[in-house]
């Protein structure tokens, strides 16, 4: 139990209600502890906090566009990586979606997001069919690959030295968001089983980012059954169902999907924006002083940035305070449309995130200065 050093009280022109009923003429800015699980203060200001003219120095907000990479290779340990900490490693695999190997990964438990492409990823537990917008969480040590009839296209999220794990959904109970019963688990089918048979299978394994090959002379994927409580699991943003306040604008913590050592994964995906003519309608400015927010924008309108598209990312080092881009803004309390079109999956990591020189190659550097009104 953590006993923080808390008095709670309002302090001039304030709201008494976080993201509602704000003093007019004033913009919000949330300082928080523990990314919105932590004590937090609200700010009331006369301009928009991200209303900078100049930024320089390494906390500036970053995007990246990996549609600019091209390059396809027939393995996950050849994808490209952009980002790591001591504690996920982020690449970005254009598969051609037919591998003639297996790989393990001895490192973590590995998260595909399916950006582009559908098939069949075959692991020691049977074969897991996937479609575009499918998270697919393979435990540390599975052995396995992909097979399509056409290029694939993931984001590799890697827990390193440690698991994926399902949040607390405390009041809400188990079942919200997702049921665990709409996880879809692999197959020992006939599909699986006509892979199987003799003829030299090559692993090659990931340990310590090095990567070792062993060869068998027949396909390792060959049990005829297995039981137990540790397997490959895979849901779809489509299966999702966010929270929702008519109320009250939800921070980035209610979404989240995925818990891992050290960093979350939450998932964006559309829902009505809040009716309350005094809620906010757009995510609110923050500073999010505990954790590095990236985010891969998979398909849709994302209402809250301007000139992104799918396939980009950005990333806001801890430290700056962020929110909703001045286009946005003009739509806080008024939105265009009844809700939001956009899917996106977001990486909050508690260590900061080092940007590779293969990322920086297709980083769209005026992001920065797209924040200026």
């Amino acid at each position: 139990m953590k006993n923080w050093i808390t008095h709670p009280k309002v302090e001039g022109k304030a709201s008494r209600q976080a993201h509602c009923d704000l003093p007019e003429g004033t913009y919000e800015r949330e300082l928080g502890k523990e990314g919105f699980f932590g004590p937090a203060a609200h700010m009331y200001h006369p301009n928009a906090p991200t209303g900078w003219t100049d930024f320089e120095g390494p906390l500036k907000p970053r995007a990246f566009d990996t549609t600019r990479l091209d390059t396809s290779t027939g393995s996950p340990w050849e994808a490209t990586e952009l980002m790591h900490n001591a504690h996920t490693r982020i690449r970005q695999w254009k598969s051609d979606g037919k591998m003639d190997h297996l790989v393990r990964n001895s490192d973590g438990d590995e998260m595909l997001f399916i950006h582009a492409g559908a098939g069949d990823l075959y692991c020691d537990y049977g074969r897991l069919p996937f479609r575009d917008g499918d998270y697919l969480m393979l435990p540390r040590g599975t052995m396995w690959r992909i097979q399509s009839e056409a290029p694939v296209e993931l984001l590799l999220i890697e827990a390193t030295n440690s698991s994926y794990m399902l949040p607390d959904k405390g009041l809400l109970g188990p079942h919200a968001i997702f049921d665990p019963a709409m996880l879809d688990t692999p197959k020992i089918d006939e599909a699986f089983k006509a892979q199987q048979g003799e003829g030299e299978w090559k692993v090659r394994v990931k340990r310590r980012n090095a990567i070792s090959t062993i060869t068998y002379p027949f396909n390792p994927l060959d049990a005829v059954g297995w039981h137990g409580d540790l397997m490959p699991v895979k849901i779809n943003w489509r299966d999702i169902r966010p929270l929702m306040s008519h109320r009250y604008h939800l921070p980035p913590s209610a979404h989240t999907t995925f818990l891992a050592n050290r960093f979350v994964i939450c998932t964006f995906v559309p829902r009505p924006f809040e009716t309350d003519p005094d809620a906010l309608k757009v995510p609110f400015f923050h500073n999010n002083d505990d954790y590095d927010e990236l985010i891969f924008y998979h398909a849709g309108e994302f209402f809250s940035r301007d000139n992104i598209h799918p396939g980009m990312m950005t990333l806001h080092p801890c430290g700056f305070t962020h929110g909703p881009h001045p286009k946005a803004l003009k739509n806080a309390f008024t939105p265009k449309a009844e809700g939001t079109e956009e899917v996106a999956v977001m990486i909050d990591t508690r260590d900061a995130l080092e940007v590779t020189e293969q990322a920086e190659s297709i980083e769209w550097t005026g992001y920065v200065d797209s924040w200026k009104g």
